[in-house]
């Protein structure tokens, strides 16, 4: 049961992400665009669904059996950013598949070593953005870490997993480029995810072993 929920919140979580890409793919303007493309990351914070590119950030500090659950989340954001593309290209929203096959073939034509970077800076920024929510004592600044963190990587254009689904699945660009492309981007964002939390340990490794040696 616990399993299936995972994967189930999984699969919420990659239509949440889907949400806000529609959106993003919707609007004219960059800056616009990237603004409301926070709603899928509001709606996974506040909701608890989940997320591959936030639940990757504390991989250290839980057991390794998290790995499966890390595993489950993304197969289930896969499955929710294809369905929810699968059902707007039903739909009369002709242009959102347009704009996705612009986006797409350019990400697709980056060589992979720029994808793996991009994807890096990606989840620096998502790790702010989950962990600013989580932890910042003041409610302005959950919010203002959300939306930041996430409309700056966007509006970058930085590689996030779960968007490239979405729109890659929107674009019907799936193949083995494709495919690869989302692994990188996967490996890129676990990296990114893990650089301040690991920076974080380490000082606070520093820091206890100096109050030890004061003592």
């Amino acid at each position: 049961m616990k399993y299936f929920k995972t994967f189930l919140y999984g699969i919420m979580g990659g239509i949440c992400i889907s949400l806000g890409g529609a959106a993003f793919l919707t609007s004219d303007n960059k800056a616009v665009g990237a603004s409301f493309f926070v709603i899928g990351l509001f709606v996974i914070c506040t909701m608890g669904f989940n997320l591959f590119t936030g639940k990757i950030c504390y991989v250290f500090d839980r057991k390794p059996s998290y790995l499966l659950d890390l595993l489950l989340i993304w197969l289930g954001n896969f499955t929710g950013a294809w369905l929810s593309a699968t059902m707007l290209r039903a739909t009369r929203l002709t242009g959102l598949v347009e704009t996705a096959q612009k986006i797409c073939t350019t990400k697709l034509g980056d060589n992979y070593g720029s994808i793996f970077i991009l994807a890096i800076f990606c989840n620096i920024l998502i790790y702010i953005a989950v962990d600013g929510y989580a932890n910042n004592p003041h409610e302005l600044g959950k919010y203002l870490s959300l939306f930041f963190g996430v409309a700056i990587f966007v509006f970058c254009g930085f590689e996030h997993c779960v968007a490239n689904m979405f729109y890659i699945s929107m674009a019907g660009f799936w193949g083995s480029r494709a495919f690869a492309f989302i692994l990188i981007n996967t490996a890129g964002n676990a990296v990114g995810g893990v650089i301040f939390p690991i920076a974080k340990k380490i000082y606070a490794w520093d820091a206890g072993k100096a109050v030890k040696m004061e003592a």
